[in-house]
C-alpha cells in the first residue's frame, strides 16, 4: 500500500511535469501539478489535468503558482499547508531550453534562462522548506540534467542554467539534512520526444554572430540531426520512463533514496562523473568534520 504523500511539481503544463504529475497520481499521491496563469497561458493544460484526474479517479489538481514571482510560491505553500496541514515533497522541474551558438546569445537572454532554471529552485524552495523543517522530514526533488557533467556544444546558456540550479540543489541540500530533507538529483537525458522541450527551445537574439563561425558551419543542426542515432539500442526512448522513475523514487523508503539518478537513452555516463564529484566530496567533508551534511537518517 502506498504511504499517500503530499506532493507539489512545478511546470507540470507539459513534458516531464506533467507526465511525472500523472504518474505519481497514479501511484496514490495527492498531486499539486503547478502551472502560472491557470485561467489565461495555462487554461488548455488546467482543463487537461482535470479532465485526467476526473476520469482516472485519481488525486491529481492544478495549483496556480508562477516560479518567477516570489509571492506567488509563498502564496501556493499557504495554500497546501491551509488545506493539507504538511507538504511531503516539492519537485523543481519548471524550464526552459536555449539552443545555438553562445556568443548569439544576448546577456538578457542568459538571464532569462537562469531565473527560470535555477533561481526559481531558490523561490520554491524558500516557500515550502520552512514547512519541512517544521516537520522535520521532507523531500526536494529536482529534475536536472545530464548535461550538468557533460555539456554539449550550442547549449551554452542552458546548460550553465542547469548546472547552476545542480549546484544549489547541492547546497542547500547539505544545509537541511540535519531536517531530515532529502534532497534527489534526476539527471534526464535528451529526450525528443514526448517533452515540448525542444520545439519551444528559445533562438539566439544575435544570429548573425555565428557567421563568424565558418569553421563551425553547419555543426550545430548535424549534431542536432545525430541525437536520436546516440540511442543505445534497445534503451527507451520515451519521456514517461523519467516520470516512472521519479515515482518509484519518491515511493522509496525516507532515508534510503538515492542523491542523483540517471535516465538517458544516450547513456552517456553522466552518473559516472558526477558519483567521482561526490567521492572526492566526502574525502574533504570527512576532513572538515561534517560528512553527516552528505545524507539523511533512514527511517
Amino acid at each position: 500500500m502506498t504511504d499517500m504523500k503530499i506532493i507539489v511539481i512545478t511546470g507540470a503544463g507539459s513534458g516531464f511535469g506533467k507526465l511525472a504529475a500523472i504518474e505519481l497520481g497514479r501511484a496514490g499521491h495527492k498531486v499539486y501539478a503547478s502551472m502560472r496563469d491557470l485561467a489565461g497561458h495555462s487554461k488548455d493544460k488546467v482543463e487537461e489535468i482535470r479532465s485526467i484526474a476526473s476520469s482516472e479517479g485519481i488525486d491529481l489538481h492544478p495549483l496556480q503558482l508562477d516560479v518567477r514571482e516570489e509571492p506567488s510560491c509563498r502564496s501556493a505553500a499557504d495554500f497546501v499547508l491551509s488545506v493539507d496541514g504538511r507538504i511531503d515533497v516539492v519537485i523543481n522541474n519548471a524550464a526552459m531550453m536555449m539552443a545555438g551558438l553562445t556568443e548569439s546569445f544576448r546577456p538578457e537572454q542568459l538571464a532569462q534562462i537562469l531565473d527560470l532554471n535555477a533561481i526559481s529552485w531558490l523561490r520554491v524552495n524558500r516557500a515550502f522548506l520552512p514547512a519541512m523543517r517544521r516537520q522535520n522530514k521532507g523531500l526536494l526533488l529536482y529534475v536536472g540534467s545530464g548535461i550538468t557533467q557533460i555539456p554539449d556544444p550550442f547549449t551554452g546558456p542552458y546548460a550553465a542554467s542547469k548546472a547552476a540550479g545542480d549546484v544549489l540543489a547541492q547546497i542547500m541540500g547539505l544545509e537541511n539534512s540535519r531536517y531530515n530533507i532529502e534532497t534527489v538529483i534526476c539527471m534526464p537525458g535528451a529526450y525528443t520526444a514526448g517533452t515540448d522541450h525542444f520545439k519551444h527551445a528559445v533562438a539566439a537574439a544575435d544570429p548573425t554572430v555565428a557567421d563568424q563561425y565558418g569553421k563551425l558551419a553547419g555543426l550545430a543542426q548535424e549534431l542536432a540531426d545525430k541525437l536520436d542515432a546516440t540511442n543505445v539500442p534497445g534503451t527507451r526512448t520515451d519521456a514517461k520512463e523519467v516520470a516512472e522513475k521519479i515515482a518509484e523514487v519518491v515511493d522509496m523508503p525516507h532515508g534510503t533514496r538515492p542523491f542523483r539518478f540517471e535516465v538517458d537513452p544516450q547513456q552517456r555516463q553522466a552518473m559516472a562523473v558526477a558519483e567521482k564529484a561526490n567521492e572526492m566530496r566526502r574525502i574533504f567533508f570527512d576532513r572538515l568534520g561534517v560528512s553527516d551534511l552528505m545524507s539523511v537518517p533512514e527511517n
